[in-house]
């Protein structure tokens, strides 16, 4: 009995320890989250309720929710203090992809394969729906934090885009921020950002086989305090073969 005690004792101590700094890796899920990608602006008046919904839908597990805030509205009178250019080059990439005229905010992109205005919930609603009836292969992507502070990314083997290798990019977003807005098209406004999108870059290619990539500590840490999402995605900005997403130490 004594012996019983002490073999569970340690196995609860070595739980204990393993939940202490970091979260768990992120558990496989039976299909990916629907990847939503709201470009928005903090100078776009027509762009807070889209906001709001976007916060709504990142409380929805199968909702991978990322707000990507433009540059090109910084003219009217206020920089948006989360507007990068390499976002603005992004919605520009779905511009060509999508074979759309213009660029325009608020604009949600779900999946990489489909686009209404940010706040038509209905048409944002009837995409993620339609994108979790799309039965189609998808390769297993699972994220996890190592002791040492950095992210391994895995990815399984399955069928690659024909053309060229998707792909991998390592999205690092923020939890929600308010913001006090004294010019522009806002201006008296207090704003609340959900999943602003901090860090953006390109990680690799996948081209079907199974591999593991290896995020630095000292890159890791930096990528943003909310979360991290690997998305998986044929030609950079078309269809998302598969993300993932996991919490940060700490978080």
């Amino acid at each position: 009995m004594k012996t019983r005690y002490l073999v569970s004792t340690l196995l609860g101590a070595l739980v204990l320890l393993a939940d202490a700094g970091f979260p768990r890796a992120a558990p496989a899920a039976a299909q990916p989250p629907v990847v939503v990608e709201l470009f928005t602006s903090q100078g776009c008046n027509s762009c807070p309720p889209a906001d709001a919904f976007l916060g709504e839908l990142a409380q929805r597990p199968d909702v991978l929710a990322l707000a990507f805030h433009v540059d090109y509205w910084n003219y009217i009178g206020w920089s948006d203090i989360f507007g990068k250019p390499w976002a603005t080059a992004r919605q520009r990439g779905y511009q060509d992809s999508l074979h759309l005229r213009y660029v325009y905010t608020p604009e949600m992109v779900v999946n990489g394969e489909a686009e209404s205005v940010g706040s038509d919930k209905s048409a944002i609603e009837g995409m993620i729906s339609a994108a979790e009836a799309k039965a189609s292969p998808r390769p297993s992507l699972a994220l996890h934090w190592l002791p040492s502070g950095a992210l391994a990314v895995d990815i399984g083997e399955g069928q690659s885009p024909p053309d060229e290798p998707a792909t991998i990019w390592l999205v690092g977003f923020d939890n929600p921020h308010t913001t006090p807005v004294l010019k522009g098209e806002n201006e008296g406004k207090t704003l609340t950002d959900y999943q602003a999108v901090r860090s953006y870059r390109r990680i690799g290619a996948w081209a079907g086989w199974s591999m593991e990539l290896m995020v630095p500590p000292d890159q890791a840490k930096a990528l943003g305090d909310g979360g991290v999402a690997v998305l998986v995605q044929a030609q950079g900005t078309g269809p998302i073969l598969t993300a993932a997403r996991i919490g940060v130490p700490g978080g």
